[in-house]
């Protein structure tokens, strides 16, 4: 299984969705799938925002770009290649002020690319993501779950759900971690012991595929 394996957190050695990502890993290598693990780490290498330039070379056709257009689109073009590559993603962050990371905005932006990764047809837009399996997972300080006050603050869900449904992917699975920053030491360590859990029986699903 050829695995693009993303991490958003700003953290190193103290991020929590970077040791649940490690975690689920480890559990897919014990039930024997044999992976080929594409890392990015984009506290290290993010995507440039997008520029005029970008905008500008990305809707303009393949024959008609300037030599200066096609390395404006360069990295965006890679990237693509290695999401479409891949057969699984395991997209790990943190929820940051009810959202995603700004390094993986600027992911998804570079990975958002007409004739690419989607396509522009008489029908309507065809994503063209619609084999790989996608995990999204995330650490969250509050508790956002259904049921609880402040779950109608959760912006990320929503927005990566969107994001990705756009270029293919149908059916994404979310683990959640939460929560994590601000619950006291015992609903913090069950956060995490539940995510786990669900981590292991994701890793079995995918095992057994």
């Amino acid at each position: 299984m050829k695995l693009l394996h993303v991490d958003a957190s700003a953290k190193g050695e103290r991020s929590n969705s970077r040791a649940l990502g490690r975690h689920f890993i480890e559990r897919l290598q014990g039930l024997g799938v044999d992976l080929q693990i594409d890392y990015l780490d984009l506290a290290v290498d993010a995507p440039a925002p997008v520029s005029e330039a970008f905008a500008i070379a990305t809707y303009t056709h393949p024959e008609a770009r300037t030599p200066q257009m096609r390395q404006t689109l360069a990295a965006s073009d890679a990237l693509c290649r290695r999401v479409m590559d891949a057969d699984a993603c395991l997209f790990a962050m943190p929820m940051y002020n009810w959202s995603m990371p700004s390094t993986f905005k600027a992911f998804i932006d570079s990975i958002t690319r007409t004739e690419l990764t989607y396509l522009n047809t008489p029908d309507g837009i065809v994503g063209q993501l619609t084999r790989q399996k996608v995990l999204f997972l995330t650490s969250r300080g509050a508790d956002l779950r259904p049921g609880n006050p402040m779950a109608w603050m959760d912006a990320l869900t929503p927005a990566l759900k969107a994001a990705f449904a756009f270029i293919g992917v149908r059916s994404p699975v979310f683990v959640d971690a939460q929560p994590l920053q601000f619950a006291d030491p015992e609903a913090r360590e069950e956060a995490l012991a539940r995510a786990r859990a669900e981590l292991d029986s994701v890793a079995r699903e995918w095992a057994a595929a």
